[in-house]
């Protein structure tokens, strides 16, 4: 008995080890390759609006963005500091092949969370989801626009509690600090 258990397990790992050695190799989408504009260290200031998230103010922070898990996956670690204190952030962006556009997740310290998707071309990336804050749901649509050299970028966004009267929320302007910091 204990013989035919082990030839079964034998069987199993042969017959396994055939099938990975079968499997495609999975390659990176080339739309993955639009997102390496933010690949980097930044820094950005700005402010954001009064609104339905309370009274707004200055906003200044840092940004660090990367290719992670085989280059399959973007992620941006950033901490900021502006009128509800210090907050600090995790972005993580995976491109969807089925509508080609980018499936967007951000944790935030706060407790907060954002989830929607992302177009990005050349020099835009238009985001669009809900963002979630104190057990309410909001609808959240942002612009990054990136300059010319790809050092620079302008960010505007917007925010609605019931996704039909938007709110200006967020004003950024980012710059690119060359060389990234080592951590």
């Amino acid at each position: 008995m204990q013989r035919i258990s082990v030839l079964l397990l034998v069987l199993v790992v042969c017959f396994a080890t055939a099938m990975h050695a079968q499997a495609p190799t999975p390659t990176t989408d080339p739309a993955l390759k639009k997102l390496s504009a933010l690949v980097g260290h930044w820094t950005y200031e700005g402010e954001y609006k009064a609104g339905p998230l309370g009274p707004g103010g200055k906003v200044t922070g840092v940004y660090d963005g990367q290719m992670i898990l085989g280059g399959f996956f973007f992620q941006a670690r950033w901490t900021e500091k502006g009128p509800a204190g210090q907050t600090r952030g995790l972005d993580i962006e995976a491109y969807d092949p089925v509508n080609k556009n980018f499936v967007s997740n951000w944790y935030l310290s706060d407790g907060s969370r954002f989830s929607g998707v992302s177009a990005v071309s050349e020099k835009t990336v238009a985001i669009a989801g809900k963002f979630l804050l104190t057990g309410k749901q909001y609808q959240f649509k942002d612009t990054v626009i990136l300059a010319a050299d790809l050092m620079s970028v302008t960010e505007r966004g917007e925010i609605s509690a019931d996704g039909k009267t938007w709110t200006p929320w967020v004003e950024n302007k980012w710059t690119k600090v060359q060389p990234a910091p080592k951590k």
